[in-house]
């Protein structure tokens, strides 16, 4: 028994280093896990409640709960259904929310048994095949309501729940691993369990026959549960001639494998649609620049019919010795949109031409890459928003008196040279159409960031 004895010892230190390595990792990744896959259901059943599709369970706040039972899984009839899927998933919710409130996360709480009853309550409901065709009663209904509100015509409802079924989904297939990983660990402390109170202490030719072990086991571990495929397993390892190479498989299942950092998925960035938006709005700075050019024709049109010649040697003169000219003040109209009535509004156009130059030069700067680019992402959400929102606010502004001055060279001008005034038409549409884009980037990014919150006060991750 002195080679037994050396696996006994060894098993033992590698059960130990696994135990501490489950309960310091693996159990903490398995308890929000679970938890993701409770808050998920919580927020399918809360939608299913809210649409009517069940009913509210009257009983289910008294319900108490002391262990996991699985909720009832047999089949029920088309007069029923309602009945049994509001008792049955309110019953469900009950049982997740102890799980994950009330079970204990460490490995001499998690047995076999308790273990068998989490595989079950997560698989209650077959998340990862949810068709009409499923063999399970529960499934099938669940995709019948749910089909329903896709069909409903409610964008955010049915959002939210393909969120929460690939979320349930995924974690699935997570939690199972986890418990397996935990269950081929529980099998092996059960094992040496059985060999340090039992067969250790008896002779080699009966410690080989399970009806010897099994009149024995009763009294050594009383209340103990007794797995005959586990008795099976300890003597091919210690009693068969492959013993030693099971032994050996053994003590490689237990040893701690370092887990490769996995590569961070990187989330989809908010900021990116509001950094558009922005270059968008500031692809007008060329438009606005022809714009300027074609205003500067119009005006000289415009004073030169308007002067009389001893107004241009005065115009002339102050050329010459660099003054500044008198302001030409011109008063346009347009309407006003939000209350449909007609505004009058005073140009000072030597002012309003340099606004234009700074517009453009300004609009220019951001739509350029580079440092602009790289200043804009430093910039936290907020002050993006409250950028681009202004900055649309200003082109709106100006679009609005460019069309009015447009409007205004084109009266104000003899018939005669009416088709030497350089209209703005394409240019004004340029910039509408820029505006139109850059609200809509706006308008995605605070319709994205609703949803997200809306997500996370339903605990559903965004990437799920």
């Amino acid at each position: 028994m002195a080679d037994n004895n050396e696996y006994i010892q060894s098993l033992s230190n590698a059960i130990n280093s696994r135990r501490e390595w489950l309960e310091n990792s693996e159990l903490t990744k398995l308890k929000e896990e679970l938890r993701t896959f409770q808050t998920a259901f919580s927020s399918l059943y809360h939608i299913y409640l809210k649409k009517g599709l069940i009913h509210e369970d009257p009983y289910k706040a008294e319900a108490r709960v002391g262990e996991i039972e699985i909720p009832e899984t047999g089949p029920f009839s088309e007069m029923e259904r309602i009945e049994q899927l509001s008792i049955r998933l309110s019953n469900y919710d009950n049982q997740l929310d102890f799980l994950v409130n009330f079970y204990q996360f460490n490995t001499e709480f998690l047995t076999l048994e308790r273990m068998k009853r989490i595989l079950s309550l997560v698989k209650y409901i077959d998340w990862a095949h949810l068709n009409p065709d499923n063999q399970s009663p529960n499934t099938r209904a669940v995709v019948d309501i749910t089909n329903q509100i896709k069909v409903g015509g409610d964008p955010l409802s049915s959002n939210l729940i393909s969120k929460s079924l690939s979320s349930l989904s995924r974690t699935t297939g997570t939690i199972s691993s986890y418990l397996k990983v935990l269950s081929d660990f529980n099998r092996e402390v059960y094992k040496l369990e059985l060999r340090t109170a039992v067969t250790g202490t008896m002779p080699p030719a009966e410690a080989a026959q399970i009806a010897h072990i099994k009149k024995k086991f009763a009294a050594a571990l009383p209340g103990k549960a007794f797995y005959p495929d586990l008795v099976e397993e300890v003597i091919r390892e210690d009693y068969s001639k492959e013993g030693p190479a099971l032994q050996e498989n053994i003590l490689k299942l237990l040893q701690i494998t370092e887990n490769k950092p996995k590569t961070v998925k990187e989330q989809v960035s908010f900021k990116t649609t509001l950094i558009e938006g922005i270059h968008v709005i500031g692809s007008v700075g060329a438009t606005l620049d022809e714009i300027g050019a074609k205003f500067d024709e119009n005006e000289m049109l415009l004073e030169n019919r308007k002067k009389r010649f001893w107004e241009k040697v005065k115009w002339l003169m102050q050329q010459v010795l660099n003054k500044e000219p008198e302001p030409i003040i011109y008063e346009v109209e347009y309407t006003d949109s939000t209350r449909g009535t007609t505004v009058r509004e005073k140009v000072n156009f030597y002012n309003f031409r340099e606004e234009i130059t700074r517009k453009a030069r300004g609009m220019t700067a951001v739509s350029v890459r580079g440092n602009a680019l790289a200043r804009l992402e430093s910039m936290q959400d907020d002050q993006l928003v409250t950028f681009l929102a202004k900055s649309i606010r200003d082109i709106q502004s100006l679009h609005r008196t460019l069309s009015a001055l447009d409007d205004f060279f084109k009266a104000a001008v003899d018939q005669e040279d009416r088709e030497k005034v350089r209209g703005i038409k394409p240019e004004l549409a340029t910039i509408k159409n820029a505006i139109v884009k850059a609200n809509q980037k706006r308008y995605d990014y605070t319709a994205r960031k609703e949803e997200e919150e809306q997500l996370k006060r339903l605990g559903i991750s965004s990437e799920s």
